[in-house]
């Protein structure tokens, strides 16, 4: 029963807020030493860990790859590149990153996109690039921010109904492995990637129904139209809004004060 404290480390380190690296290697250092192992042996079963799953650390090596490209113009050339393409809404663009995500993610591919990769350099600024084309101008933050949130969406839905058909994929394999270990039966990883395809079409179906009424919804917006009155306020309240400098009073024709001043005292 001691072994569990530390999962009321992981609950005090979450509800505290503290680093989550922190929280998880003092609560795993704490569930090995109340477990009976010695410092010797905790410090080997991290370093197992870590050699196991190192592949999880490769985003130190995109991370920065990604930030130099979109320093360089990648994002821009993104908005470029979308605007040749005049029937290309941002619903019917964020539809086909959505198959495309899915398509790759049952084949295998879980790396191919993501959100670091593809959907903060490419995709969110393409679709904002088709909603800008279509209004001609720069788009509000909010529906901005609307268009990175349906981009992200269109990602996470893709990758998490796409990735049950592989059959190689970790939790088809964990599935597969506790069912046959706990009720001793036969259940092929082959099977539950079968089952899983209808969830992936319907997935894919209703999804894809709800990007392609992005267009609609911007257009009520007042994305592809001209801005609405709050829009135009909200833009004339801006730091950057240009305020005309006040009028300067009327110069004293009759001389400055202290001659008026004089004046009187004759």
């Amino acid at each position: 029963m001691l072994v569990l404290l530390g999962v009321l480390v992981v609950v005090a380190g979450f509800a505290t807020r503290r680093n989550p690296l922190l929280v998880v290697g003092v609560a795993g250092i704490a569930t090995g030493l109340l477990g009976g192992l010695s410092p010797r042996e905790v410090l080997a079963a991290f370093g197992t860990g870590f050699a196991s799953s190192r592949g999880v650390t490769i985003f130190a090596v995109t991370l920065p790859v990604i930030g130099l490209l979109e320093r360089h113009g990648l994002q821009i050339q993104a908005r470029r590149l979308i605007a040749r393409f005049a029937g290309l809404t941002t619903g019917r663009f964020l539809a086909l990153y959505l198959l495309l995500r899915q398509l790759t993610a049952a084949i295998g591919l879980a790396g191919a996109f993501g959100h670091a990769q593809t959907v903060l350099p490419l995709a969110a600024p393409m679709a904002e690039g088709a909603a800008e084309r279509r209004r001609g101008g720069p788009l509000p933050a909010r529906v901005r921010e609307r268009i990175r949130s349906f981009a992200a969406s269109a990602d996470n839905v893709g990758f998490f109904f796409g990735e049950d058909v592989f059959l190689a994929v970790g939790s088809i394999l964990l599935i597969t492995g506790f069912v046959n270990t706990t009720y001793h039966t036969r259940l092929e990883p082959l099977d539950l990637a079968l089952w899983a395809i209808p969830t992936a079409v319907c997935a894919l179906a209703v999804h894809g129904w709800r990007l392609l009424r992005l267009d609609r919804t911007l257009l009520d917006a007042g994305a592809t139209g001209a801005p609405r009155a709050e829009d135009a306020a909200s833009s004339a309240t801006a730091p950057h809004a240009v305020v005309p400098p006040a009028a300067a009073p009327p110069p004293d024709v009759r001389g400055t004060g202290s001659d008026r001043t004089r004046e009187g005292g004759r």
